[in-house]
């Protein structure tokens, strides 16, 4: 009797050996960055200068428009939630769902997406086109790290920015929740004070912290990870669906650890 065909299993390992090559690569290229961040030579007065500009240019544009947008999403949501709540008579619940839906969930993901797309993203694109014109040769050939005195700026720039962003659209939550609550008085300040640090355990605001910290560093490192397809057609998606795949897993470590 013939045997049956291997054959269809080789395409199979091939695309598993691959995925599992680019995980390691991605592995490896931030264990890089944060040696180099960590590293004193990347912290001379030259550098230092060029990592503030890198910080402002990823920053300041983008503070107007998505507190602007958070505002709003907030405001709309607090609505809803403060509405439904008094129809069931359950308006003493309201802060508790508010704080852990917008500041514990929502704002740290959008402050992360925002990031990547308004910078890291671009910011990567800028580095692999001066990657595709040589300008990295050149670095090298005057004594210069491209690694550290291209890439680096730019994502630690990334970083700042989108731990920035999560605490400005946390404080206008925070703001809006308390207005939308008790209007412009401070009557209410004692009693929300002690709701929002009911939630705010040592233990959630660890998680808090960590998912943010690790959020901010997903979507400043794996834009800039050079690959073996960038220019090619689909590596764009390549990097964007490694990016949602890992805010993914951060997002389902962080329910577990607050929930479970």
């Amino acid at each position: 009797m013939p045997q049956p065909s291997r054959a269809p299993a080789q395409p199979l390992l091939h695309t598993l050996r691959q995925w599992l090559t680019g995980w390691w690569g991605l592995l490896l290229f931030g264990a890089r960055l944060a040696v180099l961040a960590l590293s004193p030579s990347s912290w001379r007065r030259s550098q230092r200068r060029l990592m503030l500009h890198q910080a402002y240019a990823a920053t300041m544009p983008l503070l107007l428009g998505f507190g602007l947008g958070s505002a709003i999403m907030a405001q709309v949501i607090i609505r809803i939630v403060l509405a439904t709540a008094q129809s069931y008579g359950l308006t003493g619940y309201a802060l508790n769902v508010l704080v852990r839906t917008l500041v514990l969930e929502l704002i740290p993901l959008s402050a992360a997406l925002y990031t990547a797309v308004r910078y890291t993203m671009p910011a990567a694109e800028q580095v692999r086109a001066m990657r595709a014109r040589g300008l990295h040769k050149a670095q090298l050939a005057q004594g210069l790290d491209p690694l550290r005195d291209t890439v680096l700026p730019r994502a630690l720039a990334g970083v700042f920015a989108a731990i920035t962003l999560t605490l400005l659209a946390a404080t206008i939550t925070l703001l809006l929740t308390y207005l939308n609550l008790y209007g412009f008085s401070t009557w209410g300040l004692t009693g929300f004070v002690r709701g929002v640090g009911q939630v705010f355990g040592p233990v959630i605001v660890l998680i808090f912290a960590l998912k943010a910290l690790l959020l901010s560093l997903a979507v400043a490192v794996i834009p800039m990870r050079p690959g073996a397809r960038d220019g090619a057609p689909g590596a764009d998606l390549n990097h964007l669906a490694r990016l949602l795949a890992v805010v993914l897993l951060i997002e389902l470590l962080s329910l577990v650890g607050n929930y479970y």
